[in-house]
């Protein structure tokens, strides 16, 4: 309201003040006289604003001319385009500003009108390489696929965008799920612009879905001699590419292959445990019980894993508990204090029978850290100690509520596997798959864990409710019925170093 009525009082400011310009030119004297050939010209004050305003647009009239003469002699020394570049100008000018617009309307994600200012644009300038790369932009942005993928088949056709253009489509193929021909765009997108890292990346990942290993290993060479990754990080990403190529040669039965490939895994990345376990195993296999140590150690060395300590354990697996235990203790000297560490040894001790060393070598750990495995073991302990089956059922009904502990997890998506893969299961991410452990929800075990008192008779003076009682009655038909001997006994098996082998 304030700034309406502004505007209004300015006009009127304007509109008195030119009025009083005027009369006050009406009543001055004239400024003097003027006399061409004889002929005398008297010069009043409108007279001269009236000659003033001539005498510019003349100015203006011969700039033209001398434009267009210029233009014109260019044409005539074999500038084809100098004439019809004179007269577009305007129309470029309008263009441009049009083009401008849209750009600044997909800045601020205002996709319909970038479509609309780049339509402008397009009638003004004969740049579609300019015009149809912020239409495609805005029709993305608003989501009609129909315009983007026909102005990308556009760009396709000039030399000049016909990256963008492949790059636009292979991005489309992606979100609808048309991986192959995603992968075969990527493949040109690359040839046209090899050092691209977006391109790289994309294709990488296409390669791997595809189980390209090779195809894969050379594009991430490619990135590498591009400089789009870190020394570091190709490193352990081509290992996983050459451990899934040897995976691959292995299901094929090309032993030597795998052997190889396996190795060159290992070396790469010594930290990749499923490497490092399938180049001990196929060494073991080979009689070379040496090499197959050497490359469990280093990678324990790295980090403790209870896959590296099965492979460990394959590599003598007719020895007694007593000599396996002796053979695992230069394992047990590192990393002292880790949970992975003091569950093995447990483990050892439970299956020489020494339950009282089992116990220490365990720790509070299913105090401080609980697990299903840590309270097994403690099933194990206790059952090996003699104490009663109530005290043994409470262990194992805790470990059925418990965190599974460590497992292969996407650190993409989340999703829990039950070995390790290159690629995820669930979103199809390349190398996302970390050893960690995945918490449960404490509302999902709220209920069962405070029940827990009862079944081990820690509160036998206070009497459960009707509701809890029945709680409890199911908890314990559900150890007994997983058959609370063999649990326990497959805890203290003498030759099984951990509960589940993870090939």
């Amino acid at each position: 309201m304030l700034w309406s009525l502004l505007k209004i009082i300015l006009f009127i400011l304007i509109v008195v003040g030119l009025t009083l310009g005027v009369t006050a030119l009406f009543e001055m004297d004239n400024l003097g006289t003027l006399i061409i050939l004889g002929t005398e010209y008297i010069i009043t004050p409108v007279k001269a604003v009236i000659g003033a305003l001539v005498l510019l647009l003349a100015v203006w009239v011969l700039f033209k001319i001398v434009g267009l003469l210029v233009a014109t002699l260019r044409f005539l020394n074999g500038d084809e385009t100098a004439v019809s570049r004179y007269f577009d100008r305007r129309s470029e000018r309008k263009g441009f500003e049009a083009l401008s617009e849209g750009m600044m309307a997909l800045a601020a994600g205002e996709g319909r009108l970038a479509i609309r200012k780049a339509d402008r644009a397009g009638k003004y300038l004969n740049r579609p390489e300019l015009t149809n790369l912020v239409k495609a932009q805005g029709a993305e942005m608003v989501g009609d696929k129909a315009l983007a993928t026909e102005t990308f088949k556009e760009l396709v056709q000039d030399d000049r965008t016909r990256f963008v253009g492949v790059r636009g489509l292979m991005k489309q193929k992606l979100d609808e799920g048309d991986t192959d021909t995603a992968l075969k765009l990527g493949e040109k997108a690359l040839a046209l612009r090899p050092k691209n890292a977006e391109v790289q990346t994309t294709l990488i990942s296409l390669q791997s879905r595809h189980e390209d290993w090779q195809g894969a290993r050379g594009t991430l060479a490619q990135a590498l001699k591009s400089g789009n990754v870190p020394r570091d990080l190709h490193r352990r990403r081509d290992a996983v590419l050459a451990l899934a190529h040897a995976r691959e040669a292995m299901a094929d039965g090309q032993v030597t292959t795998a052997t190889r490939d396996v190795a060159e895994a290992s070396r790469l990345a010594p930290g990749l445990v499923p490497a490092s376990v399938m180049s001990a195993r196929l060494a073991t296999e080979a009689g070379n019980k040496r090499h197959a140590v050497k490359t469990i150690r280093k990678a324990w060395d790295q980090a403790p894993h209870p896959d590296l300590a099965a492979a460990f354990a394959d590599i003598e697996p007719d020895e007694t508990p007593a000599l396996r235990l002796r053979r695992f203790r230069p394992l047990l000297a590192k990393h002292k204090g880790h949970p992975e560490v003091k569950m093995l040894e447990a483990e050892l001790q439970i299956a020489a029978e020494d339950f009282p060393a089992a116990r220490t070598a365990l720790g509070d750990l299913s105090e401080s850290a609980p697990t299903a495995r840590s309270l097994t073991l403690m099933a194990a302990i206790e059952r090996g100690e003699g104490a009663e089956d109530r005290v043994v059922r409470g262990w194992l009904a805790r470990a059925v509520t418990a965190s599974r502990g460590n497992q292969w997890v996407c650190g993409n998506c989340g999703h829990v596997h039950e070995d390790w893969r290159p690629v995820c299961a669930n979103c199809e991410s390349f190398d996302t798959l970390d050893w960690s452990e995945v918490r449960q929800s404490e509302a999902a075990l709220a209920g069962p864990t405070q029940m827990l008192p009862l079944i081990v008779g820690a509160l036998e003076e206070q009497r459960p409710e009707p509701a809890e009682a029945e709680l409890v009655e199911e908890a314990v038909e559900t150890v007994e019925e997983s058959d609370l001997d063999d649990t326990v006994e497959d805890a203290a098996g003498d030759a099984e170093v951990t509960a589940e082998t993870r090939n």
